[in-house]
This record gives C-alpha cells, sequence and structure tokens, in this order.
C-alpha cells in the first residue's frame, strides 16, 4: 500500500509534511515549524507521529520540534553536521543513512549550500522526496552558510534523480519564484503555463506542492546553470555555470517583481 502523505501550512508561508505507513501504522513528520497545525493535523488523521525527521536547524524548521516530541515520544532524526542546533536530537544521521517510516525505507542525502548541514530524504520507491529548503517549486533555497556554488552542486546531485519523484519543500514561495524564472526565461512556455497554474492554485487557497521533478528540470532556472542558453540570456558568455548560478541567486536575492 503506498505512502499517505498530508501537507500542514504553518507559520506564514512554512510547510511541515506527514508520511504515514498503512500497512504499519508508522508516521513520521518532516520539519515542525510550528506545532499548534502539526498536531491539528495528526488528531485529525488519527495518526502518531514514531519519528521527526529534521532537514535543518533553522527556527522556522524546528521551533515546534520540542513540544511535538515531548507529546508523543517521537524520535527525532537530524543532520548531524546541525546536531548541536537541534532541540531533542536522538538520531544524528549522514549521506546515505537509511530512514524507515514502517515499512517504508529511504534515505539521507547531504545537501549544503542553504545551510552548511541541510540533508534531504529521499524515498526512491515511492518516488518521494523531501527536499526541505534546497529546492523551491521554480527556485532554490538562498545560500546563507556556504557559497552559491556549493548550493548548485547540492542541486546538481538532485537533478539526477527519477524525473517522476514528487518533491515536498519547505516554503510556499512558488508565484515570486516563478515571477523571477519568467524575467530570465520569459519565453519559456511550459514555466508560462506553470506561472498561470500556480497562481489560480493560490487564488483558491490550495499549495502548489508537490511538485514534479520534471517538471522542475523544465522550467527551475537554477537547476538550467548550465545550459548555455541561460548563460547568454544573463551576458555572460563562456562563462561556468557555478559563475551562471551565481549571478541567477544574486539577481533573485535583489528581485522585486
Amino acid at each position: 500500500m503506498a505512502a499517505e502523505i498530508r501537507i500542514v501550512p504553518c507559520l506564514a508561508d512554512n510547510f511541515a509534511v506527514l508520511i504515514h505507513d498503512p500497512v504499519a501504522q508508522a508516521t513520521a513528520v518532516i520539519d515542525v515549524p510550528e506545532v499548534g497545525p502539526v498536531l491539528a493535523a495528526l488528531e485529525r488523521e488519527g495518526w502518531t507521529p514514531n519519528q521527526i525527521l529534521v532537514t535543518h536547524h533553522h527556527a522556522d524548521h524546528v521551533d515546534g520540534v520540542p513540544a511535538l516530541k515531548a507529546r508523543y515520544n517521537a524520535t527525532v532524526v537530524g543532520p548531524k553536521a546541525e546536531a548541536a542546533a537541534i532541540p531533542g536530537i536522538d538520531v544524528e544521521v549522514v549521506d546515505g543513512d537509511p530512514v524507515a517510516v514502517g515499512s517504508l525505507v529511504g534515505r539521507v542525502m547531504e545537501t549544503p549550500g542553504h545551510t552548511a548541514g541541510h540533508v534531504v530524504y529521499l524515498f526512491e520507491d515511492e518516488r518521494l522526496l523531501f527536499a526541505g529548503d534546497t529546492l523551491f517549486v521554480m527556485g532554490c533555497g538562498r545560500p546563507i552558510e556556504c557559497e552559491p556554488p556549493v548550493l548548485w552542486k547540492s542541486l546538481q546531485r538532485l537533478r539526477t534523480l527519477p524525473d517522476d519523484l514528487a518533491i515536498y519543500v519547505g516554503h510556499e514561495y512558488t508565484v515570486s519564484n516563478a515571477k523571477f524564472a519568467l524575467s530570465v526565461d520569459p519565453d519559456n512556455g511550459a514555466l508560462q503555463a506553470r506561472f498561470g497554474e500556480a497562481q489560480a492554485a493560490r487564488a483558491e487557497g490550495r499549495p502548489t506542492i508537490p511538485t514534479r521533478l520534471g517538471d522542475e528540470k523544465l522550467t527551475n532556472p537554477f537547476l538550467r546553470a548550465d545550459d548555455p542558453a541561460m548563460a547568454a540570456r544573463l551576458g555572460l558568455g563562456e562563462a561556468d555555470s557555478a559563475a551562471v548560478f551565481t549571478e541567477l541567486r544574486a539577481l533573485k536575492n535583489s528581485f522585486k517583481g
């Protein structure tokens, strides 16, 4: 039986995500920006979380962890490189470590860039990726603790995964990301269509996640920094892909659209 997923909007624009194995009746929560909405979702579903899977240490991803752990005695799993900043961490994971939610078995991928120790959780058999703030719909995280080329390397790694992965990201930034993407890739028909879909979803109060990796490869400029056409549009000529990515990220940082 397939995994069951629930998206939980939190704070102004964050997401927590629940993954549930209906066979084993096991549940994990990926990131806990605040505890109230997560508790409400768990109680609504009648699920008891065995684990809390943390992608990175930022407060808007871990502030609700202590209360949720105390309520359910859940095991807190998070990146070893950021363990000192993750409240209540029980299991410190590194690249390649397995994670299991009942019979659903995934693995940890280290994706430094947004933070130095950021990880994502890949459940390849279920075609699920919980990406935190490394990858967004038509965007990517801001490289805060690393230089942009480090994040670019992480995104290149994610880009090698199967196109049919359903990707759950940490924030609802899609409409603003699409506006920026169109500013650097205005003739992309797939991007134009996705922008319209995102606007419609938000107008109806629906989240824009999950996204599909195949769609991101077509429409996310940050996954296409090694496309010569992207370099040409930015006036970077023969610049290497790391330089193109760095310029894209700088443009996004100052984008006012």
